[in-house]
C-alpha cells in the first residue's frame, strides 16, 4: 500500500525533512561512537546492520525504534537517556504527537556555514586526544593551556 497523495510520513516534517529529535539521537550516537574510536562499520558489525544504515541512524534519516536504541546504548556504554541529552525546546516541539496535532513548528534549519561545534571532526578527535593522555596532571595542563589560547583569541 502506498502513501496517500501529500502525506507526510510518519514523524517527518512537513517538508519531509527528518524529524529533529532524530537528527539529535543521531548525532549523539555518531558523537558517541566517535569518542570511542569506532567506526560507523564496527557499530554496525556489533549491532547487526550494515554501515550505511548506521549512517542513515546517525543522519536521522531513519527513526531508530526502541530495541536498537537499547543495542546501541549497550554497544556505546551509555544509558539510553545519553540520547536525549541537551535536546533544546524547539527539537522538543517538533515530537512527533506535536506534529500529528498540529502544534509542532519547524524550526529554522542551522546554517551549514555555522555547525555546532561538538558535531565536528576535529572536535571529537580533539577529545578523544584529550581522553588519551594518562597522566592526570599532563591532562589538566593540556585543558589549561587550551583555556589560555582559547581566552588570547578573544
Amino acid at each position: 500500500m502506498g502513501k496517500a497523495a501529500g502525506k507526510v510520513p510518519r514523524g517527518r516534517l512537513e517538508d519531509g525533512a527528518p524529524n529533529p529529535i532524530d537528527s539529535h539521537v543521531g548525532g549523539r550516537v555518531r558523537l558517541r561512537r566517535t569518542l570511542m574510536g569506532m567506526t560507523q562499520e564496527q557499530l554496525g558489525e556489533a549491532i547487526g546492520l550494515t554501515f550505511q544504515q548506521v549512517q542513515k541512524y546517525e543522519r536521522g534519516a531513519n527513526r531508530m525504534g526502541a530495541s536498537r536504541l537499547f543495542d546501541v546504548a549497550r554497544v556505546l556504554d551509555v544509558p539510553v537517556s545519553f540520547f536525549f541529552d541537551d535536546l533544546d525546546d524547539a527539537t522538543k516541539a517538533a515530537s512527533p504527537a506535536a506534529i500529528i496535532k498540529g502544534e509542532a513548528f519547524q524550526a529554522e534549519a542551522p546554517s551549514s556555514l555555522d555547525p555546532d561545534p561538538m558535531c565536528r571532526r576535529e572536535t571529537l578527535e580533539l577529545v578523544r586526544a584529550y581522553y588519551n593522555i594518562s597522566d592526570p596532571q599532563i591532562r589538566r595542563r593540556v585543558y589549561e593551556l587550551a583555556k589560555a589560547l582559547g581566552a588570547s583569541e578573544a
